[in-house]
């Protein structure tokens, strides 16, 4: 755990030895810093420092805890096997968990909003399913490099780890949701038998975490949650977002079908909407335990954890209560 979380990464010791990696990576690659570097943002399970380099653009520095750290080499595979969809990092150092990548243009967020933005949303999502279906094949490395496996035959077992996670919150809810194991168990043995091969679920797909560039070419980035899963289990945040940003169910089934398209030579529409909602419902779990992968190390370093965050596991697992295939 040394040289990682809140503690570590706001000292001015790690930021001189950051900034030192940075500037030598930098020149590697031909760049030059242009400026103070700062540090936007801490978090238990990461921090990120902003770069400027001279020629007037950004590069971006991320530090991940223990939890999140397969998401350094993840990005490798990616930018071999998918470059078209993601960012290729300028430097990487896997063992302390760094990475280097270069700026992809404004968020999603910043590019747009209501409808426009809800619609930037779906033309993000047809091409998430594309990279799902070519990144079918990297399966086993992606499970190699630690990214974890909620694949629908590993989820009754995670079921019963998201429970342990979430204790020490509300027991009537607690026991609520262990009630839910028989659902929970149909519901992937459902999964299991789908035509759909399992691929990697971004697991926070939302309009923050998609770039658009000047071209208008989109990325994706922040693979921290991410994890090996059914595919369709990487819309339960997005069409969430769908839900909420435009309060129109026809704009949801709009997002979802076209999603659905591009595996529709897989098996029959409403078979694949079906699919979709079930692997919505188990993706609550894996959420949960995103959350809890993330808060750990900072726990067992016996450090603070915010209030808000603290009950994200719970507050996520009890999703599978909602009839909803989106949750609450």
């Amino acid at each position: 755990m040394s040289g990682r979380g809140v503690a570590a990464w706001s000292t001015a010791a790690w930021r001189e030895s950051a900034v030192a990696w940075i500037d030598e990576r930098l020149a590697a690659a031909g760049l030059e810093r242009a400026g103070e570097v700062e540090q936007p943002r801490v978090r238990p399970w990461a921090t990120v420092l902003r770069v400027p380099v001279r020629g007037g653009t950004t590069v971006w520095f991320k530090a991940a805890g223990p939890g999140t750290a397969f998401e350094v080499p993840l990005y490798a595979l990616l930018a071999r096997t998918v470059p078209g969809h993601v960012l290729t990092p300028i430097a990487a150092d896997p063992d302390r968990g760094w990475i280097l990548l270069p700026d992809g243009g404004p968020e999603l967020a910043e590019r747009a909003t209501g409808a426009a933005q809800v619609d930037g949303l779906i033309a993000a999502l047809v091409q998430y399913g594309r990279l799902q279906r070519e990144l079918e094949p990297h399966v086993e490395a992606m499970l190699a490099l630690g990214v974890p496996d909620m694949r629908p035959a590993a989820m009754p077992g995670r079921f019963g780890e998201a429970l342990e996670a979430a204790g020490g919150g509300d027991v009537a809810t607690l026991r609520r949701i262990a009630a839910m194991e028989p659902t929970v168990r149909d519901w992937c043995e459902r999964l299991i038998a789908s035509p759909l091969p399992p691929s990697l679920d971004h697991n926070d797909l939302h309009e923050r975490n998609v770039l658009v560039d000047a071209a208008g070419g989109i990325s994706y980035y922040d693979w921290g949650d991410s994890v090996v899963a059914h595919p369709f289990a990487a819309m339960l945040v997005p069409l969430g977002q769908v839900r909420r940003r435009s309060g129109d169910d026809s704009r949801l089934l709009r997002a979802r079908d076209a999603y659905l398209e591009v595996f529709s030579d897989r098996a029959p529409r409403a078979e694949l909407a079906e699919t979709l909602a079930l692997a919505c419902h188990v993706a609550k779990i894996a959420r949960a335990l995103s959350w809890h992968r993330a808060l750990q190390a900072a726990r067992e370093q016996g450090e603070a954890v915010d209030a808000d965050w603290a009950t994200a596991p719970l507050e996520s697992l009890a999703m599978v209560l909602d009839e909803s295939y989106l949750g609450g």
